[in-house]
């Protein structure tokens, strides 16, 4: 299917039209390249993590999550009687980087799905790749949507699973009813959507455009001064927050200039969007209390499921002597990077196969128990139905959970309020 005629079918799925998953979402060339190795007793999935470079200080776990359910698999005996072996690559944070390493776990390996990538410029650099190949993608962050390619399963949020209901709270009196905005984010395509989703949602809400304010700095940026210069002046009289989308080690400094300045949760609380447990792991916390983020899991959310998995998480961390031991923590990305591994297990084992096609219409309205609960694959755009939740930063460095949705809200990735 040309990628023109899928865009369309994937506005028709946002438009109501009733379509099965098998002919939306899956694609029709050969998937022999990318469907099994020669090897019968092993199975070859791809890591495709930045494991140096600014964003290494969020996707080193998830290679971590990935290597420690893959082992948990194997223990089990594995996926259709093969044993997983993971093909590891560090795309070093280099966006062409990423194409690169992902020909050569399609073209080379024949890898049968690869597990990654993080910032949504990485994604649009090998998403022609999957395509070109017909391999098979399980992203695992909040991205902006827009997007529903036949060969990437979105297992992150989409935006009205996460940044509208992070700014309904923020609006709402249980949230402090605020009433103005500043926008601050990385400038790549993540934030620019993402803010211009919030805008027109805060615009049709009743926000003026005077009390938003948008801005952007590069990655690595770190000199934050001037900007929450201006943040401290607009923050003056109250009812002002700021929603963030900066992303990778970019936060250390920004947060640490914030409460330089004088400001904290009560003064203007930040809503974060890209910052979890794990990016606060090399953070001072002591002035990030009572900051907000929006995600759709939290580690210190309390069922037996997660205490497990987080419980397994340390105890992998520490017996493989990884930085950082038992004393490491899980977050959203980590949860779902985890959960992808096993919704392709299951799909496999529903398809019976390690076709690429046959494993994307297997996982047509397949349900799945991840770390937050019960979670479903959409039949149609391969993005996953689950809850939002907002968390509130603790002195641990952990989040207190002091709103969820109550039911699963349905992924709807091609938003109404982009322009």
């Amino acid at each position: 299917m040309g990628k023109l005629v899928f865009k369309s079918v994937c506005m028709a799925i946002a438009s109501g039209m009733l379509l099965t998953f098998g002919s939306s979402c899956s694609s029709k060339k050969s998937s022999d390249t990318a469907s099994s190795t020669s090897n019968d007793s092993i199975v070859e999935v791809g890591i495709l993590h930045s494991l140096s470079g600014t964003m290494a200080i969020s996707e080193v776990s998830l290679r971590d999550v990935l290597l420690m359910g893959i082992d948990e698999i194997n223990a089990e005996g594995g996926v259709l009687g093969k044993k997983i072996v993971p093909k590891i690559v560090d795309p070093a944070s280099d966006w062409d980087l990423f194409a690169e390493k992902s020909k050569e776990l399609l073209g080379k390996n024949k890898v049968s799905a690869v597990f990654g990538c993080w910032t949504s410029v990485s994604r649009k650099s090998v998403l022609p790749v999957f395509e070109e190949y017909n391999g098979l993608l399980f992203y695992p962050v909040q991205y902006e949507g827009q997007e529903c390619s036949p060969n990437i399963i979105y297992t992150g949020a989409t935006p009205n699973q996460q940044l509208i209901p992070a700014a309904d709270y923020l609006m709402s009196e249980e949230g402090g009813g605020y009433k103005k905005f500043y926008l601050l984010g990385t400038d790549y395509v993540f934030p620019r959507t993402a803010n211009t989703i919030l805008k027109n949602y805060l615009l049709k809400q009743g926000i003026p455009a005077e009390n938003i304010v948008e801005e952007y700095t590069p990655f690595q940026h770190q000199d934050y001064q001037t900007i929450v210069s201006k943040i401290k002046r607009f923050a003056m009289g109250g009812n002002a927050c700021v929603l963030s989308t900066i992303n990778g080690d970019s936060n250390v400094p920004f947060y640490k200039e914030f409460a330089n300045q004088g400001l904290n949760s009560s003064s203007c609380p930040i809503m974060a969007f890209s910052v979890a447990e794990d990016e606060l792991r090399s953070m001072d916390t002591e002035f990030l209390i009572g900051h907000l983020a929006a995600w759709n899991y939290f580690q210190s959310e309390k069922s037996p499921e997660n205490y497990k998995f987080t419980e397994n998480f340390k105890k992998y961390c520490a017996d493989n002597k990884l930085p950082g031991g038992g004393e490491r923590v899980t977050d959203d990305p980590i949860c779902w990077s985890y959960t992808g591994l096993y919704l392709w297990k299951k799909a496999v084992e529903k398809a019976g196969s390690f076709d690429v096609d046959k494993v994307i219409a297997a996982l047509a309205d397949l349900e799945i128990d991840s770390p937050t609960g019960t979670v479903r694959m959409h039949p149609d755009n391969h993005h996953l139905a689950k809850a939002a939740v907002i968390g509130e930063i603790r002195p641990d460095g952990q989040f207190d959970v002091i709103s969820r949705t109550n039911s699963l809200i349905v992924p709807e990735p091609f938003n109404m309020y982009t322009d």
